[in-house]
């Protein structure tokens, strides 16, 4: 009976495998248009930028490398802390201070000129496993200074001690507070903006839907940092940039070898649920009635068509959304201010876009 049990598991899982790799590449009609795209011509911005990169990728590198021989436990607790103190070096000039946004522990960001009334949610990125409100302070006192607001980062739940769902529901439980609670106290915001990176840009899409979905007031617009929108891992950039990825090579390159039905199987056990659910996979949801959406990315990482097929998806959706590429930068690059021009750039546009929606 054992036996019989086993083989009926094996054949099962083996036809599922046969299955998912003969399946039809549903969402390749999403990969045109390209989108926007920036390359720096500025002789000694591009020499900044190109001195930047080797220090960038020099460090990235060594910190993979000391990782590869760890154990998973130890490889999570080391990337943990490794995110928390790579920026240490960076003056931080906008005031932090500490708040519970209800059940969520969170910092609230603002520069000298931010308007408390205008209120953006930060979701950290790090694979879902790490990362903190620390780690990324570049970044929030950055949109706190260039877009005079009050950035509330949240220090949302981590796997693997906790479920994809925990995450999503702390998002969804710090903005509704910061729907009647600011920096100064209890009060309604004159505009509301999400914002995220990465695992953080992720959840800050699923979170849109689900808001539109629940009825709740939506932001005036959204902003995702190359983020993951597609949890099955199908987008050809996923193999396609594995090489040139430095941020994510190591991360992803133990599973490079699989065939893609195979990597959706791993996905499945990585997420602790199904990698079509829209909650993991916001690529796959309906993306109609959404509010403005920015994306940006590199053209070299891994997630640069997660980006391109969601933005692509929500215009065929009739949504107000953009696409912006750089050349050559890494993963995440605006988290690299002010060490790489095209991160005060990037910041550049999103200040438009937000000034726009406000």
């Amino acid at each position: 009976m054992v036996i019989e049990t086993a083989v009926g598991v094996v054949v099962s899982v083996g036809a599922l495998i046969v299955l998912r790799a003969f399946s039809k590449d549903d969402f390749a009609m999403y990969d045109l248009p390209l989108g926007q795209r920036f390359v720096t011509t500025d002789a000694e911005a591009s020499k900044i930028s190109q001195e930047g990169l080797k220090r960038i990728n020099s460090k990235l590198r060594a910190s993979a490398g000391r990782s590869e021989v760890m154990s998973f436990k130890e490889r999570t607790h080391y990337i943990r802390q490794l995110m928390d103190e790579f920026f240490n070096y960076v003056t931080i000039p906008s005031e932090i201070s500490s708040v519970m946004a209800d059940t969520v522990p969170s910092e609230w960001v603002l520069s000298p000129n931010a308007d408390p009334d205008k209120r953006l949610l930060y979701i950290h990125g790090g694979a879902f496993f790490a990362g903190s409100p620390k780690s990324h302070r570049v970044i929030t006192s950055r949109l706190s200074e260039t877009n005079r607001c009050a950035v509330l980062s949240i220090d949302y739940r981590l796997i693997p001690e906790n479920k994809r769902s925990d995450c999503v529901a702390d998002c969804e439980i710090a903005y509704r507070w910061m729907l009647e609670n600011g920096p100064l106290g209890r009060s309604s915001p004159s505009s509301v903006f999400v914002a995220g990176d990465s695992a953080g840009g992720n959840l800050a899409l699923v979170l849109l839907a689900n808001l539109r979905d629940m009825g709740f007031r939506l932001p005036n617009a959204v902003i995702a940092l190359s983020p993951i929108t597609d949890g099955r891992y199908a987008s050809p950039s996923i193999k396609d940039n594995l090489e040139s990825d430095v941020m994510l090579k190591s991360l992803v390159k133990r599973f490079s070898w699989m065939p893609r039905s195979l990597i959706s199987l791993v996905a499945t056990f990585l997420a602790k649920g199904d990698p079509k659910d829209p909650m993991i996979s916001p690529l796959l949801g309906n993306l109609e009635n959404l509010p403005p959406i920015l994306i940006q990315a590199s053209e070299i990482e891994i997630l640069r068509d997660d980006g391109r097929r969601y933005i692509n998806k929500a215009v065929a959706s009739g949504v107000d959304a953009r696409l912006q590429l750089w050349a050559n930068m890494p993963h995440v690059f605006q988290i690299f201010y002010p060490e790489l021009p095209e991160s005060d750039q990037a910041f550049t546009e999103i200040s438009r876009f937000i000034e726009a929606h406000c």
